[in-house]
């Protein structure tokens, strides 16, 4: 136990201690918060392309409806197209923009002529369509004599409140299953980062220190099932401290950057409503709707369980890659075909959690769950939601199990491949050492 702790304690502070992995710690919550302020920046920008447009209606369908906004000026105008056109430099118009008649307000298309020197940009063509779509529905609602309060009753927002089926049941709302599916991507996405992430630092491990011939004076002291948990252990205590530290940075930062570059609620409200049916008055409602069932998540099952499969997992697919390191020679390229095998799991387990989060109780997900060798990635997608006890029971049991059985086994195949050199290994090869006596 002594060796072990002491492998350990090596594998963890050469690491922490590292002037790369200090600053890769403290640069990326800054990277992800200076990323954070571009976007607010960028989209926040507005154009300083500015025109003024010389509007003729005859008909008098926009009857002066279209306001300035930003850099954009109209101007209704009397005179007739074809002097705008030649003149338009000489009476300080940038653009004309024709409104032919409507000669059938049963058509839903209706087209209007932009003159210019150069096409419209994309955000003055948006704005202008908008105004002029709700323009042109105006025109519409009073050429067919229909009252606008009963065209407005036709626009029904649907929305759907779970309730309980057994009174005294615990009751959900209309936002449940969203909240529960973005946890549910969050933590699943962690857990695919960290297997393939740290995973891949036992095994560069490993093949540094055999390529380096330094694992022959180590083995001397040590068991190499000793040296190769060690490094698991002690490499995962250092992704552990790196996402603690993240944890703590990475919301902090959020809160200093909202501080000093606020975001513009407004303009998330009219981003909403031009992407959908969304009503800005119930804004304030939402969020205290979301605030209240990130509340009744039940974190005290939620988190255990989470550190759990990040355990169990870690153990799994590390113990897999240490055995990978340990097989590979000097040619670094036997890698891709020795780790294949190992991150085809993880990446179809990744597929399904982005199917989970949307059927959480559907075939897929509940043996994807169970399943060991996905279920460090596809049951924290499902923690958020109401699942049966015995499906967590038994995906837990079943990855202990696994997790363990994985390390033996990838120890007797680091036994044989740690101090081999020279030699190409296969697939086959590999399995002929989990039964060789030493």
């Amino acid at each position: 136990m002594d060796k072990l702790l002491l492998i350990i304690k090596r594998e963890y502070l050469s690491r922490v201690t590292r002037r790369s992995f200090i600053l890769a710690t403290l640069l990326t919550p800054l990277g992800f918060a200076l990323f954070l302020v571009i976007v607010g920046v960028i989209f926040g920008y507005e154009s300083d392309d500015g025109r003024r447009v010389a509007v003729v209606d005859p008909a008098g369908i926009l009857e002066g409806a279209l306001k300035d906004e930003k850099n954009l000026f109209f101007k209704f105008t009397d005179l007739e197209l074809n002097l705008l056109r030649n003149n338009l430099d000489s009476l300080g118009f940038d653009a004309v923009l024709e409104v032919p008649p409507i000669e059938d307000v049963m058509r839903n298309s209706y087209t209007l002529f932009y003159y210019a020197e150069d096409a419209p940009s994309l955000d003055i063509e948006l704005l202008i369509k908008d105004r002029l779509r709700e323009a042109v529905k105006d025109y519409k609602i009073k050429a067919l004599n229909l009252e606008p309060k009963q065209l407005e009753a036709l626009e029904t927002r649907i929305e759907i409140d779970p309730e309980p089926l057994k009174a005294g049941g615990a009751d959900s709302t209309s936002l449940t299953g969203a909240i529960g599916a973005g946890l549910g991507m969050i933590m699943g996405f962690i857990m695919y980062i960290v297997v393939f992430v740290y995973g891949a630092m036992v095994m560069r491990s490993v093949m540094e220190e055999k390529t380096s011939r330094i694992v022959e004076v180590m083995i001397s002291s040590v068991k190499p099932f000793q040296l190769m948990l060690g490094k698991i252990i002690g490499v995962g205590a250092v992704g552990l401290t790196q996402v603690a530290v993240w944890a703590i940075l990475i919301p902090s930062l959020m809160f200093v950057v909202q501080l000093f570059f606020p975001i513009d609620s407004n303009t998330q409200i009219a981003a909403i409503e031009q992407g959908a049916d969304f009503n800005p008055d119930d804004m304030e409602s939402m969020m205290a709707l979301a605030i209240y069932e990130i509340g009744s998540i039940r974190w005290w099952l939620v988190v255990p369980l989470f550190i759990v499969y990040f355990l169990g997992g870690y153990f799994l697919y590390s113990s897999l890659f240490a055995a990978v390191g340990a097989s590979m020679s000097d040619d670094l390229g036997e890698g891709q075909a020795l780790t294949l095998p190992i991150a085809i799991p993880v990446i179809l387990a990744l597929y399904i959690m982005m199917a989970a989060v949307q059927a959480p109780n559907s075939s897929l997900a509940v043996w994807s769950s169970i399943f060991p060798l996905f279920s460090p990635i596809v049951m924290p997608a499902r923690l958020a939601f109401n699942i049966p006890a015995w499906e967590i029971i038994l995906s837990v049991v079943l990855l202990i199990a696994t997790a363990v059985f994985f390390v033996w086994l990838s120890g007797r195949i680091y036994r044989v491949g740690i101090l081999m050199y020279g030699k190409k290994v296969t697939l086959k090869e590999l399995g002929k050492w989990m039964f060789r006596k030493i």
